[in-house]
């Protein structure tokens, strides 16, 4: 484990990691018949596990809901895709498959680049990329039935082997708090949608570029986050978080450096293959441009709802774009507004969730994989179990919804009357009001520190090391009175800042001898965090005030342990 002092520079030292089972009340209610949260003696982070640390059981946990996922799809493994009962009811329908004959996989792996099978890719550049490699590696040797099936399972072990990348980006991005990224390895909701599209690859290449930006590497988080935009658009949106950052805290230069590298990475996919073929490459955003009501959408539900009893109020693929550019923007405001007036500058990961998150809400389309998108980014922007896992769950029973809907609208004789379409705007009104629910959980954070988990414990911003120490728009501070019959009040006296792991003399411990390994501190882990009225509470030493001045670059906060600096890892 590594932190740095107020000189920037790295220095060794133990840091005593979050345990979930003391730290979140959820988890602290189910383990009581097991004995109970893990001892306050132990020293997690500090003592070695041995060989099954942190991010070792992490991937066990992986690869066990890996292998629950290829099971959930194991209908369409036996008995193939064909058919809407097998793909709907099975609910293991996979865009793999159905573009493997439909966009001319099977007869050509390079289709989406040489136009060979008359239907465009309507994806981006590195994902057509991506799917035409993994249509190489399908033996042609095999029977038509048999590569269909080779070719899901192909992209099922890549995605499985992407969301154990996920995770671990996810735990070297928490801090302390590593097993956080238990919220990702264990999410229902990813375990079901894992397989429906590539998504996966955006996911893991944003993941791993908000990592590099907590390990203080911009140039190298461009460009992560410019593969990803060429993969699928949505890792874009986090230059308008990290933005937002840049404004309030008025260190600019981080954010052009990873700008400028997303644009430079992005700018090397596709300029080639606009070039070669502009109107294939094009296809992808005149497709995204003039596409309607997309399934899952508010729009759908719209027009599933009141589009049927007032026909004339029916949505129109150009009122749909104004509408959802209007709607972003709007929300893109109100998350500057938010991060200027916060009491402290926002973290990264809260900005991005909600930057992402309002573009899913108000976009023409809410696809089930979208779910994959958010639950990385909500478990580094409010890693709480009950509120995490309550949304998942109306996810799930939207996953369901969906592929009944679909079953319903297919034509098959069997399907009439199963599902109603009222029930599957409830479950579309269902999924977009609990992570709207997610999303003022995040904005309370914001506004309200005292209440965000990760500061509870003495973090300030895993992943904003690149903008710590300055603020561009500090809360108003009330003058302070002068003392009763006192002619000037006293001034003010400034914060001295302390090297990371050194206790100052007369606070009551000597100084610590040179070569002495840093002392761990007490840890805050152990503080109640409950959820709602009780989460709200003040914890000591957990968040500073709002007029409290910000830390140093590598400072530490009162309270925490060596080691908890932005990028430590």
């Amino acid at each position: 484990m590594s932190s740095q002092d107020p000189q920037g520079h790295h220095r060794r030292g133990p840091l005593r990691i979050t345990v979930p089972s003391r730290n979140d009340a959820f988890l602290r209610s189910l383990v009581g018949a097991i004995g109970g949260p893990l001892g306050r003696r132990t020293e997690p982070g500090v003592v070695s596990p041995g060989f099954w640390r942190v991010e070792r059981v992490l991937l066990v946990i992986v690869t066990v809901f890996g292998l629950l996922a290829v099971l959930s799809k194991d209908v369409c493994r036996q008995n193939g895709w064909g058919g809407a009962q097998n793909a709907f009811v099975g609910m293991c329908y996979s865009d793999w498959t159905a573009l493997w004959g439909g966009r001319g996989f099977a007869a050509d792996p390079w289709a989406p680049f040489t136009g060979s099978s008359g239907e465009p890719f309507e994806y981006p550049v590195l994902m057509s990329g991506i799917a035409s490699v993994v249509s190489l590696l399908v033996p042609r040797s095999l029977e038509p039935g048999q590569q269909l099936l080779a070719y899901f399972d192909i992209n099922t072990f890549l995605a499985v082997a992407l969301w154990a990348v996920v995770v671990l980006a996810v735990a070297k991005s928490s801090g302390r708090r590593i097993w956080d990224a238990a919220i990702v390895a264990a999410s229902p909701a990813m375990l079901f949608a894992l397989t429906v599209n590539w998504d996966m690859w955006a996911v893991a290449m944003l993941a791993l570029g908000l990592l590099a930006l907590g390990r203080e590497h911009p140039w190298l988080a461009g460009a992560l986050i410019g593969l990803g935009a060429a993969t699928k658009l949505y890792p874009a949106l986090a230059l308008g978080a990290l933005l937002v950052i840049a404004i309030r805290t008025g260190i600019y230069k981080p954010f052009f450096k990873v700008a400028a590298g997303a644009a430079a990475a992005w700018l090397v996919v596709n300029v080639p293959f606009a070039i070669a073929s502009f109107d294939r490459w094009w296809t992808f955003y005149s497709f995204s441009g003039s596409r309607g009501a997309g399934n899952s959408s508010v729009y759908q539900a719209w027009d599933l709802s009141v589009g049927r009893w007032l026909p004339a109020l029916q949505t129109t693929p150009s009122a749909i774009t104004i509408i959802g550019f209007a709607a972003f923007a709007l929300a893109c405001l109100g998350i500057l507004a938010l991060g200027i007036t916060a009491p402290q500058p926002p973290r990264v990961a809260s900005l991005v969730f909600l930057v992402v998150a309002a573009f899913v809400l108000v976009g023409k389309v809410y696809s089930p994989q979208f779910v994959l998108w958010l639950v990385p980014l909500a478990a580094l922007a409010y890693p709480r179990w009950r509120a995490l896992l309550t949304w998942q769950l109306f996810e799930v029973a939207h996953f369901a919804g969906i592929w009944m809907y679909l079953y319903m609208h297919s034509g098959d004789e069997n399907a009439k009357g199963r599902f109603p379409d009222e029930l599957f705007v409830l479950l579309i009104l269902g999924h977009m009001v609990s992570l709207g629910w997610i999303c003022f959980l995040v904005v309370r954070s914001v506004l309200r520190p005292e209440t965000d988990p990760v500061r509870r414990v003495g973090l300030v911003d895993p992943l904003g090391g690149l903008f710590a120490g300055r603020d561009a728009y500090p809360p108003k501070r009330p003058a302070p009175a002068p003392m009763p019959g006192a002619r000037h009040a006293a001034p003010l006296t400034a914060p001295v800042a302390v090297p990371v792991g050194v206790v100052p003399l007369g606070a009551g411990a000597p100084a610590e001898a040179p070569g002495t390994p840093p002392a761990v501190v007490p840890s805050l882990e152990d503080a109640p965090s409950l959820e709602g009225a009780a989460d709200a509470a003040p914890v000591p030493d957990a968040a500073p005030a709002a007029d409290a001045p910000l830390p140093l670059a590598g400072e530490e906060r009162p309270g925490t342990e060596p080691g908890d600096h932005p990028s430590g890892s």
